[in-house]
């Protein structure tokens, strides 16, 4: 199995993370549009949650959908990069098969998530049934980018880089003798 540098390690789950949070966003958008609900929903609460987090500790930052925006994909970013290293550095969490890795992504975020996920209803004023529909939607949507984010650190164990091309190109120096 390959493994990497630290920062490639990091940077792939960075990229992976990305495109874990965007391939949610894409799901999230369209369930919304079919059900008549705003596409930026979903952005305008975790900017609200956000917003009561920074009041509270002395920081005035306006909410909605920007901020909203910032902290979801930052998250996305973040943990995404937590996942590459774990996964490239502890080796019994190594994903030597694609079923693992998107077991292990899946499993991750549903863990790493929860504390987050808590914020809003400790923030927020939020009924019995808008908090069971936050957590119902919450965990379904990182199920996505779970499976993502472990599937492409997975795929990414799996490759070994080609050699340098530049190397290819010269000559063998290991079989020959020193002249003399």
């Amino acid at each position: 199995m390959y493994r990497g540098t630290l920062a490639a390690e990091i940077s792939w789950g960075m990229a992976a993370g990305l495109l874990g949070t965007v391939v949610m966003d894409l799901v999230i958008v369209g369930f919304f549009a079919a059900t008549g609900m705003p596409p930026g929903l979903v952005y305008s609460f975790i900017g609200d949650v956000a917003q009561q987090g920074f009041l509270r500790i002395g920081v005035a930052v306006s909410g909605g959908i920007p901020l909203g925006a910032l902290v979801h994909f930052l998250l996305g970013v973040v943990l995404g990069a937590v996942f590459g290293l774990v996964v490239s550095r502890i080796p019994l969490l190594q994903l030597g098969s694609v079923p693992k890795g998107a077991l292990l992504g899946v499993l991750y975020i549903e863990i790493v998530s929860q504390p987050i996920l808590v914020m809003a209803p400790l923030m927020m004023t939020m009924s019995t049934s808008d908090v069971l529909r936050w957590y119902v939607l919450s965990t379904s949507m990182h199920v996505i980018y779970g499976l993502v984010l472990g599937v492409v650190m997975a795929l990414r164990q799996r490759w070994k880089p080609p050699s340098s091309p530049v190397r290819q190109l010269l000559p063998s120096t290991e079989h020959r003798r020193p002249p003399g």
